[in-house]
């Protein structure tokens, strides 16, 4: 059953300035200004939301509570498309107060503004073409199989990746872009898992930023939040930590019933 309450849609998702205040990069990062055709939006105090329509993903920037409100605003006028929310960690509990909320991942929305610090590896990065879609696939299923994005995909502008002595893949990741705004995201970054712990990975990424930075002036990547190696790594390499998430499906069903 279609919804028949009337949906908002904000002119200006930036008009309360969120997205200039810590733990907001999510919306100055990842909203585009320019508001594309037919998104569909809420705002509250301290809290701004916005719905990618294909994917039924709300996306929500603010306070825990304020964010909460809207997520089930839009739950409430779009039962039929609304299927899950990334938000403010802590958001999920106040959801799921009144909606069923389940699959729960935190993660952590890093980003930066900086070229990192030149690893010795980075030599070895090359960028892969078309012709290398089938040896990535392979690589990912088997060293990665929860990999974001995969070979063929649209969103991704560019794969590096480094080779051994052999030729050999034993290493490689993505620039793909968020998909509202097209900005730089670093994804489905992979490590031969043989030959982790020689800082492959830490060049590719550093490469990846470095790429990133001098034609976008900035990159961006998700991080799960109990990924230790990778906090560690990306701190040094230069990513901001202010903005941590928390992802989850939503069941448009009361709690309950």
């Amino acid at each position: 059953m279609q919804a028949t309450t009337p949906v908002p849609r904000t002119a200006d998702l930036f008009h309360q300035g969120l997205e200039r205040q810590t733990g907001s990069a999510l919306l100055r990062f990842g909203a585009a200004r320019h508001r594309p055709t037919g998104r569909i939006s809420w705002s509250g105090d301290g809290a701004v939301a916005w719905l990618d329509q294909p994917r039924g993903h709300v996306w929500s920037v603010g306070t825990p509570a304020a964010t909460a409100g809207l997520i089930l605003r839009a739950a409430h006028q779009l039962p039929d498309d609304v299927r899950e929310f990334t938000a403010p960690r802590g958001t999920d509990t106040l959801v799921g107060r009144h909606l069923a909320v389940t699959d729960v991942v935190e993660w952590v929305f890093r980003w930066t503004l900086e070229e990192p610090p030149v690893h010795q590896a980075e030599e070895r990065v090359v960028g892969l073409g078309e012709a290398s879609h089938g040896e990535l696939l392979s690589f990912l299923e088997q060293h990665s199989p929860a990999h974001s994005t995969g070979p063929g995909s649209s969103d991704v502008s560019l794969w590096a990746g480094i080779r051994d002595t052999d030729g050999r893949l034993v290493a490689c990741g993505a620039l793909s872009s968020l998909r509202d705004s097209g900005a730089p995201l670093m994804a489905s970054v992979a490590t031969d898992a043989d030959q982790r712990g020689q800082g492959l990975g830490a060049a590719l990424t550093s490469w990846l930023t470095r790429y990133a930075v001098r034609r976008h002036g900035f990159c961006t990547l998700w991080q799960l939040a109990d990924n230790t190696p990778a906090e560690r790594l990306y701190t040094r390499l230069g990513y901001r930590n202010e903005d941590p998430c928390v992802a989850a499906r939503v069941s448009a069903c009361p709690v309950g019933i």
